[in-house]
């Protein structure tokens, strides 16, 4: 599927949004589009609100995916998604994962 494809099932709630937005995840490292589309989708209030377990939202794995790319324009990504989410969001998010910064964060995704 194309990136546009799978930008249109997360915004649409389709029942499988997640896989969806894994799958964009997954291209970060090697596609800037895909990094600027998952940062763009985790502003969206619904992956705010869907939770994968405990406080860890679709949102906050976006977040994770764009950080762990470790590219310049996905860490750029990365940091104005945080920077959208609510102070007390940021703040779990933070604790979750064990910084005090968000630019700390090297979270691995394997």
């Amino acid at each position: 599927m194309s990136n546009p494809e799978l930008v249109r099932m997360v915004e649409a709630e389709h029942p499988y949004r997640g896989k969806a937005l894994f799958e964009l995840c997954d291209r970060v490292p090697q596609d800037d589009d895909a990094a600027t589309k998952v940062a763009m989708l985790s502003r969206l209030p619904s992956l705010r609100r869907a939770r994968l377990f405990d406080r860890v939202s679709l949102a906050w794995s976006a977040i994770i995916a764009l950080l762990a790319a470790e590219t310049a324009h996905a860490r750029e990504e990365a940091y104005a998604a945080f920077g959208a989410l609510e102070p007390g969001e940021q703040q779990d998010m933070l604790d979750y994962l064990e910084v005090g910064a968000i630019e700390e964060a090297h979270p691995r995704i394997t």
